[in-house]
C-alpha cells in the first residue's frame, strides 16, 4: 500500500511518477523497498489518467454509500408491515373475545 501513497504523493505534488521518485519517498519513510514491486507500480500506472480513476472511484464510492440506504429503506418497509400484520392479528382477537366474551 504504501507504494501507491508513493505514486498519489508524486501526483498530488506534480513530479513523475517514476522509479527513482517512488524509491526515494520510500526511503525516507524508512520503508525497505522492493525494486519489483516499483517498477511494476511504474509499469502498471503508464498511460494512466490518475484524476480520471480519482474521479471514477469517488463516483462507485458515493453509488455505494448510497446503496445501504436503500437497504434500511426497505428493511424500515418490512419492520412497519410487520407492525402492520401484528395490530391486524391483535384486532381480530379482541374482535373474536367480544363475540365469546
Amino acid at each position: 500500500m504504501e507504494y501507491v501513497y508513493a505514486a498519489m504523493i508524486l501526483h498530488s505534488v506534480g513530479k513523475p511518477i517514476n522509479e527513482e521518485n517512488i524509491t526515494g519517498i520510500l526511503k525516507a519513510a524508512g520503508v525497505e523497498v522492493d525494486e519489483t514491486r516499483v517498477k511494476a507500480l511504474v509499469s502498471a500506472l503508464e498511460g494512466v489518467d490518475i484524476d480520471e480513476a480519482i474521479k471514477s472511484h469517488q463516483m462507485v464510492t458515493t453509488a455505494a454509500a448510497s446503496a445501504p440506504s436503500e437497504e434500511k429503506k426497505e428493511e424500515a418497509k418490512e419492520e412497519e408491515e410487520e407492525k402492520e400484520e401484528e395490530v391486524s392479528e391483535e384486532e381480530a382477537l379482541e374482535g373474536l373475545g367480544a363475540l365469546f366474551g
